[in-house]
């Protein structure tokens, strides 16, 4: 049972890496779309940012459309990246209210 354990602390490692990752990539691509469409150069399609949110990022996504004021008036980023959020907080509580149960020592020594 200690190799599951061990096993899964990587895992969760691992995730975490990813999900900074993500996080760094969307606050990055706001900043990239915002300096690229001051100069009216080639952009980042909205269904690319949207997706890097879906895919993790979208704590990164969320603080780059506001440190970068990108997307501000756009309706759709405005509810549908904190909204995104919140589904990956939710996720996340689930998943960590499970992993403490499944790794939680019993007790019974019956």
């Amino acid at each position: 049972m200690c190799g599951v354990i061990e096993w899964s602390i990587i895992y969760m490692k691992i995730f975490l890496i990813y999900l900074l990752l993500m996080n760094i990539a969307g606050f990055a691509a706001m900043g990239i779309d915002k300096c690229k469409a001051k100069a009216h150069a080639w952009r980042i399609p909205e269904k690319t940012l949207f997706g890097l949110s879906l895919l993790g990022g979208s704590a990164g996504t969320w603080a780059g459309m506001y440190a970068f004021r990108h997307k501000t008036k756009h309706w759709y980023f405005v509810k549908g990246m904190p909204l995104i959020f919140f589904i990956h907080v939710v996720i996340a509580c689930v998943i960590s209210v499970s992993y403490t149960h499944l790794t939680l020592p019993t007790n019974s020594l019956v």
